[in-house]
């Protein structure tokens, strides 16, 4: 069985595929401090949960934008797990063009993201992922990375309103009933939400201008599923494009299982 392992900068989702078919799947807060032994010991009686062990995991591939991360991660595998992970940036061929002036500087993230929308939909894509940061990454038809647009998250936006704002508080995200608020909380929702349909209308219809072709929009992540609805500037909402990249990015690179 495969292990992968997905970090973000807010959150690490871990996922088991059996061969066939995606058998489960677990999110944690990313803490760059955590320890191989720790990650193991949560990771462990999450297993057992599903009837399974650590022994079964046969594999491990693994993408992080935390550089810090990586080596606990890579030593969980090399120490439970006793086999070598597949580290994106590191010792993986993504067989993938990345046309960016500097593609080493390319996210793990958003290549793998990548990789995912074009294995399932067809011609030019723009992939909106929003976590900590939101992204707008453009993929051509051949399934090369073009590059795109970084823009803050949404959480990210509204810590900010709250830390810097003394009266201003902390709210959770959802869509208000009306554009305008008549109460402090309702005008910061409207604000946050309505803000970031406006952010990816507009930023959607001048990557489009700019690349002078039709283009299928998929949004993923937690985040961006909240404005699912709301805007018909996203044309497809798809939670698995990571892990879908992961795998088969896995079984691109299979040859370096062994080595």
């Amino acid at each position: 069985m495969l292990l992968a392992i997905e970090q973000g900068n807010t959150n690490t989702l871990f996922a088991v595929h059996d061969g066939a078919d995606w058998v489960a799947q677990w999110r944690t807060a990313t803490e760059a401090s955590r320890t191989a032994d720790e990650y193991a010991v949560w990771l462990t009686q999450l297993l057992s949960m599903r009837g399974l062990t650590l022994k079964d995991l046969d594999g491990c591939i693994v993408s992080s934008v935390v550089p810090q991360s990586i080596f606990n991660l890579r030593n969980l595998s090399r120490r439970y797990l006793e086999v070598e992970p597949l580290v994106i940036g590191d010792n993986v061929d993504l067989g993938m063009p990345v046309r960016i002036l500097k593609p080493k500087e390319a996210g793990a993230d958003r290549l793998v993201n990548a990789l995912g929308a074009h294995l399932k939909y067809p011609g030019d894509l723009i992939v909106i992922d929003s976590g900590t940061a939101t992204t707008f990454d453009v993929i051509a038809a051949d399934g090369a990375f073009e590059g795109g647009v970084i823009a803050p998250g949404v959480n990210l936006s509204l810590q900010a309103l709250h830390e810097a704002a003394a009266m201003l508080p902390r709210i959770a995200i959802q869509k208000p009933e009306k554009v305008i608020g008549k109460d402090t909380v309702s005008n910061m929702q409207s604000g946050v939400f309505w803000g970031y349909i406006a952010l990816i209308e507009g930023l959607v219809a001048r990557i489009k201008a700019e690349w002078g072709r039709p283009m299928t929009v998929i949004g993923t992540g937690g985040v961006v599923s909240l404005f699912e609805g709301a805007t018909d500037s996203i044309d497809a909402f798809d939670p698995d494009l990571t892990i879908r990249g992961l795998l088969e990015i896995w079984r691109r690179n299979s040859h370096l299982k062994a080595e």
